[in-house]
């Protein structure tokens, strides 16, 4: 019999870079600490300087008790990043990634007394990844600790952390008819195999037949089935696994058992405010429940290998996941064996997952390399990996905005999506359409997705002419707006990723009036504040249950005497009150917006289908300060209004690419460009060497060019001046 015991509590914990023999002399002075555990809980999630990465020590102790069995093997599920095992004094194991689990057996060197000492580190170094992201890298042991007690005849447990059992349903839609084939590693003469009912006794690998297979339908039929082998030792695995037919169009996208089914949904990082990354099955299980709200039928769980328990959410939920390894934004050339090793991992570790649709195979890889023969070959190797471990599914990649769509990088995996922030870090929010629509005109037999998307938003601050960088919830509830529509006009982009779907630590950020915080989650890190925009998605996505939703609540005190009040609802007609009397009523679909006047403090009712939903705003004399991210670039009004500006002239209203085209207004602002440049010789040469940013730029106007360079505003309304004196 298999015996399982979860080594929560007994642990002491050193942050301290010291030998194994000064651990375990000190480890009695260590803190009492119980798993999971990171030591990054709180410094990896407020941007300070004491952010701690380095090696620390968990030591422990092991029981009579907890030593018994034929066999013994020790089981972590996620030490984050590399990590050294000790029994006694003596290493045991090494292994690097922090996402995947790995095993070592620990019967040979057991004692009368035995001790237990783990290394774990999160430092920088030049092979393991990820080593440069937009995301905090905790460190710990922030998964299950186990022992694992065996009988001599046990099924294999160290190879790439395998489960020792495989399946692989192929599904026959015409003939509604599953071929699941049951493969098994063990050290024992034969194996009982049990599919629906059915065992069969073989050496190492069985198939069965599943007629009028019940399918896994994605949210509304997850439906799983159960494989279980056994040995005449009594050891014993199993795994659930789901029959389900994954493909995709270059123009319909994403298809599940044959008919379209449009993959709409989030991305998702592991970590929780207070908790950090060492998250209990509660935390999962509750993130899933939000997931579920939101009516999200896909995940894009970023940027490295989570939770079986997570995994094992997604499956019952009928999520369908794109899951990839850290190998993100920095090539390192001697990182190429980590990232085999950690996609062997999670595909060895993952397979059995019918919610698992693409590998993942880099993330922004060129954001901070070249793309050179080098680079290219790692990604060669890793999507030949990809398809010899598991030819069912298909390869893909989240590519940075600025790499060109005629890169050979793209014509590596089977399936490709780009990270844009248009609209949000550069240019205006149209460019994504433009974008889009430029690839699939030139490459209409590709299959492409939108792997990211988003803006920050602090729910503290807000306005009622909200633009790019103000942090405010409006601006971020406009944007996803956009994209929404944008997305839904596409039906050809295989699967659409919002980043993020709750705000994530990132050490080296300190923006939008948070330290150590990426917001553009469409909720809080707390998870207790769900933003505007999540429930514009709700309202697109969810129609399993009805609600409204009254925009800006945090939007108290407002200054115009008119103001706009928007609803988001799965319902077709809202109703809107103020003080209990009907102002407006309107049909249509997921957005719906009213003018009301304001005079002093009102109460505004909205109601759709029985549902309602409240808030107070009230009229003000002077904006409030408290809902301005920078107060001194906030408070000044918009430099340029329309009936200022001659339209038969160039203007800073015009893009760069219009002014370029007339040679007298281009060469105004080329000299103004280059002595800019000359100033940030870094980021001219990264312009300059990219075409693809070249061509974006080309379609910013001026004016979001020169706010996003910092212009001050004297030297923005000099060019203008000069700029309206040249005819177009």
């Amino acid at each position: 019999m298999r015996k399982i015991t979860t080594l929560t509590d007994g642990w002491h914990f050193l942050k301290s870079a010291v030998s194994a023999e000064e651990a375990y002399k000190a480890a009695m002075r260590g803190e009492a600490v119980t798993l999971p555990h990171t030591w990054n809980a709180v410094d990896g999630q407020d941007g300070g300087n004491d952010y701690h990465r380095g090696i620390c020590w968990y030591v422990r102790e092991l029981s009579k008790n907890e030593t018994t069995g034929d066999r013994l093997f020790l089981e972590l599920n996620g030490a984050a990043h590399t990590c050294e095992v000790y029994l006694n004094g003596e290493k045991l194991c090494h292994h690097e990634g922090g996402y995947s689990a790995f095993r070592v057996e620990l019967t040979e060197k057991l004692g009368e007394k035995n001790t237990l000492a783990i290394s774990v580190d999160n430092s920088s170094n030049d092979r393991v990844y990820p080593q440069k992201a937009d995301f905090t890298f905790y460190g710990g042991l922030y998964r299950t600790v186990n022992l694992i007690a065996v009988p001599a005849e046990h099924f294999e447990l160290l190879k790439d952390g395998t489960p020792g059992i495989k399946v692989t349903p192929v599904v026959d839609l015409e003939k509604k008819t599953a071929t699941v084939t049951v493969e098994t590693w063990h050290n024992a003469p034969s194996v009982d195999i049990t599919v629906n009912g059915e065992t069969k006794t073989t050496e190492r690998c069985a198939q069965f037949i599943i007629e009028n297979v019940h399918l896994w339908d994605g949210v509304d039929d997850p439906w799983l089935y159960m494989a279980t082998a056994k040995l005449s030792s009594g050891d014993e695995v199993s795994c659930r696994f789901g029959c389900r037919v994954f493909s995709c169009d270059p123009n319909k996208g994403f298809f599940l058992n044959g008919r379209s089914y449009p993959l709409r949904g989030v991305s998702r990082h592991q970590d929780l405010k207070g908790k950090g990354n060492a998250l209990s099955y509660e935390d999962h299980a509750a993130d899933m429940a939000i997931i579920r709200e939101l009516g999200a039928n896909t995940l894009r769980l970023a940027h490295y290998q989570h939770a079986q328990e997570f995994y094992d959410l997604c499956d019952e939920n009928g999520i369908i996941v794109w899951a990839e390894i850290p190998y993100i934004t920095m090539h390192m050339t001697n990182g190429r064996e980590n990232t085999l090793n950690q996609m062997r991992e999670l595909i060895t570790q993952c397979y059995h997952h019918p919610c698992i649709a693409v590998w993942g195979l880099s993330n922004e890889i060129t954001a901070a390399s070249a793309v050179n023969e080098d680079l290219l070959e790692n990604h060669r190797l890793l999507n030949e990996l990809c398809h010899r471990l598991d030819p069912t599914r298909l390869t893909t990649m989240a590519n940075v905005f600025m790499l060109e769509i005629e890169s050979p990088i793209l014509e590596i995996p089977d399936i490709n999506s780009y990270n844009l922030y248009f609209g949000w870090y550069l240019g205006e929010l149209e460019q994504t359409d433009e974008f889009f629509d430029e690839y699939h005109a030139k490459y209409p037999g590709r299959v492409i997705g939108f792997s990211e998307y988003g803006a920050d938003a602090n729910p503290a601050f807000h306005s009622s002419r909200p633009e790019k960088g103000d942090y405010t919830e409006e601006y971020q509830a406009l944007y996803h707006e956009h994209m929404l529509c944008m997305i839904e006009a596409r039906p050809y982009l295989w699967a659409t990723h919002v980043w993020n779907l709750f705000d994530f630590a990132a050490d080296g950020r300190d923006e939008g009036g948070k330290h150590g915080e990426n917001q553009k989650g469409l909720v809080t890190f707390d998870r207790t504040l769900r933003k505007d925009a999540f429930y514009l998605y709700k309202a697109a996505w969810n129609r399993k249950e009805s609600f409204v939703h009254l925009c800006g609540k945090r939007y108290i005190n407002r200054c115009e005497a008119e103001t706009e009040i928007k609803v988001y609802s799965n319902a077709t007609e809202v109703r809107l009150y103020m003080d209990d009397t009907l102002i407006g009523e309107q049909q249509g679909e997921t957005i719906f917006r009213f003018a009301v006047p304001l005079m002093g403090e009102h109460l505004i009712r909205a109601e759709a289908e029985g549902c309602s939903d409240t808030m107070i705003i009230r009229r003000v004399n002077e904006p409030d300060e408290n809902y301005i991210f920078n107060k001194a670039a906030a408070s000044v009004t918009n430099w340029f209004d329309a009936d200022e500006i001659d339209p038969s002239c160039f203007s800073i209203n015009d893009t760069l690419g219009e002014i370029r085209s007339h040679p007298q207004a281009g060469a105004i602002v080329d000299a103004m460009m280059a002595k800019g440049a000359s100033e940030r010789g870094d980021v001219a040469d990264a312009v300059k060497d990219n075409p693809a940013l070249q061509r974006m730029m080309g379609r910013m106007t001026m004016l979001s060019l020169l706010k996003q360079g910092g212009a001050d505003e004297e030297s923005i309304k000099q060019l203008n001046r000069v700029l309206q004196g040249i005819k177009k």
